[in-house]
């Protein structure tokens, strides 16, 4: 008698994180998560310096997803290892409080230039939290160029 073994691999989606919310931080550097973010993401994140003057919030799946691209670039190249250190060597792992809040430490803060709103922006696969300034003039830039990246990315992307 043959025993075959199947192995089927499922990879659990989180549901896509979307939306713009303005909160802002308390006394000891929290910052409160909308209730529809923390409905999908889960009881603890990963909280890392981002690019573009932000500071980024994965659930810990996605995190594991981004460590594994992260790891599997060639050490050999100055720039990954640079990315690597960039964003490995930040990353805390953050429980949401009974409140919904996660505290964000100072080097992320400080990155992001965060002392009292933040703007969390739902973007896929994570959240960025943004000082208000810097995520208007982002926008105000982002507005000016919508129309020559959407041109130069419509044979990637339908819309």
């Amino acid at each position: 008698m043959t025993i075959i073994r199947l192995t089927c691999l499922i990879k659990l989606t989180m549901k896509t994180l979307i939306g713009e919310y303005t909160h802002k931080l308390d006394p000891k550097f929290r910052v409160s998560l909308p209730s529809k973010i923390r409905s999908v993401i889960g009881e603890v994140v990963i909280v890392t310096k981002g690019l573009d003057g932000c500071a980024y919030v994965y659930s810990e799946s996605e995190w594991q997803l981004i460590t594994e691209n992260l790891q599997a670039m060639s050490l050999g190249q100055t720039s990954a290892r640079a990315l690597n250190r960039y964003i490995l060597s930040a990353a805390v792992e953050v429980a949401i409080d009974k409140s919904g809040r996660i505290l964000l430490p100072e080097p992320i803060r400080n990155t992001a230039k965060l002392d009292n709103q933040v703007v969390i922006a739902g973007v896929g696969n994570r959240l960025e939290l943004w000082n208000p300034e810097a995520w208007a003039t982002q926008q105000q830039r982002l507005i000016a160029e919508i129309d020559d990246i959407a041109e130069t990315l419509g044979s990637i992307y339908q819309i």
